[in-house]
């Protein structure tokens, strides 16, 4: 089982379905497994469709997720994915990407609170690309 953030683009609804059934296949639990498109309704779409979660509170914190009602979505989505773990200088290239019209698919493993701080310390991170 992996033990870092896995970051990949999709391109369409049914590449991101397939990419959510092997990343459950390789272990990666469900509410591990999120998507992210540049529209909040998109995401939701996206979400539903391909049986993923969205990034929520839990992920990003208090603190972040009120901010976020105050930021641009380029800033909003930024946050949401550096709040995964994403180390800050792909984020920037991730929200172009979402810009493009892609999906983002995002698993993070299932660790204990200590093994989590760890890996954010670490800001370890595996990306693919459909």
């Amino acid at each position: 089982m992996s033990t870092y953030t896995r970051v990949s683009v999709t391109s369409s609804l049914e590449d991101t379905q397939k990419k959510v059934q092997q990343l459950h296949n390789e272990g990666f639990k469900k509410d591990h497994i999120y998507v992210l498109t540049h529209s909040a309704e998109g995401t939701n779409y996206v979400a539903e469709y391909a049986g993923a979660e969205q990034i929520s509170m839990a992920e990003e914190g208090l603190f972040t997720s009120i901010a976020n009602l105050f930021r641009s979505r380029g800033e909003e989505l930024r946050a949401k994915i550096l709040a995964l773990g994403v180390p800050e200088a792909e984020t920037d290239r991730l929200v172009t990407e979402l810009e493009w019209g892609k999906i983002l698919v995002l698993a993070t493993p299932h660790m204990s609170e200590e093994d989590t701080l760890m890996m954010y310390q670490g800001e370890a991170f595996q990306r693919t690309i459909y």
